[in-house]
């Protein structure tokens, strides 16, 4: 399926890709992947949006007791933070795929917190039974998923925890995003963030695609945002 969904334009099948991103591959130095990170972190703290997404968890959970919540494909850990601080009686498991990033946030203030469970996991083989959490959350990190792993993910997300909270990049029109692109491609030889930026950008799932993805994995999926802010998607099991 194509990412801009299956009434994708034929401008919009081009501007995609199966490049991996640096954080996606084996073969490339552990200081850069490190920068990425270092970079979204920075970013996110620079611009908001770690506090952004940590109000849309709080928002999700406000009338839960004392919810437990999974944050996967969590990088950096900052979004936990944020729902640690803002949340009294929050528990979240914080897990990623990538070895040195659980490492670093266990190595960190996470990693001591007495809320919080900082694991390696894989997000399509949660090690968790049905229903044990009010909500798992999947920020800046979907896009990474080919299709086929994209819905697995909505089909487990939705298994361990009563919701599941996606927020992503938002995949504009063609024309519009073409402009992004070329803002962005002299930069990305240069700076692994923009190089990673770029290949994100083109792998981003629009709204067709993502309602397409959650009917294969037999989700109910509502979307919210999108174009000039994140692409939110709260998927529920049926």
């Amino acid at each position: 399926m194509p990412r801009g969904g299956p009434d994708a334009s034929c401008l919009d099948r081009l501007l995609q890709t199966d490049r991996p991103e640096y954080l996606d591959r084996t073969d490339v130095d552990p200081a850069v992947k490190r920068s990425v990170v270092d970079a979204l972190d920075w970013t996110g703290r620079v611009f908001g949006n770690h506090r952004q997404f940590g109000h849309l968890v709080l928002d999700e959970i406000a009338d839960v007791p004392d919810p437990k919540v999974l944050e996967l494909g969590a990088g950096h850990g900052a979004l936990s933070a944020v729902i640690l601080e803002g949340h009294p009686t929050a528990h979240v498991t914080v897990t990623d795929v990538e070895p040195d990033s659980v490492a670093a946030m266990a190595a960190g203030e996470l990693g001591s917190h007495p809320r919080a469970l900082v694991r390696e996991m894989d997000a399509t083989a949660v090690d968790a039974p049905d229903g044990h959490f009010a909500l798992a959350v999947f920020a800046l990190s979907f896009h990474h998923l080919p299709p086929a792993t994209a819905a697995a993910v909505l089909a487990e997300g939705t298994r361990v925890a009563d919701k599941l909270l996606i927020i992503d990049l938002p995949r504009p029109p063609a024309p519009l995003h073409v402009l992004r692109l070329a803002t962005m491609l002299p930069l990305a030889p240069f700076i692994p963030f923009v190089h990673d930026g770029v290949i994100s950008s083109l792998r981003s799932y629009s709204p067709s695609a993502l309602r397409a993805l959650a009917e294969h994995a037999g989700v109910d999926i509502e979307l919210r945002g999108g174009l000039l802010s994140p692409q939110i998607a709260v998927a529920v099991r049926r």
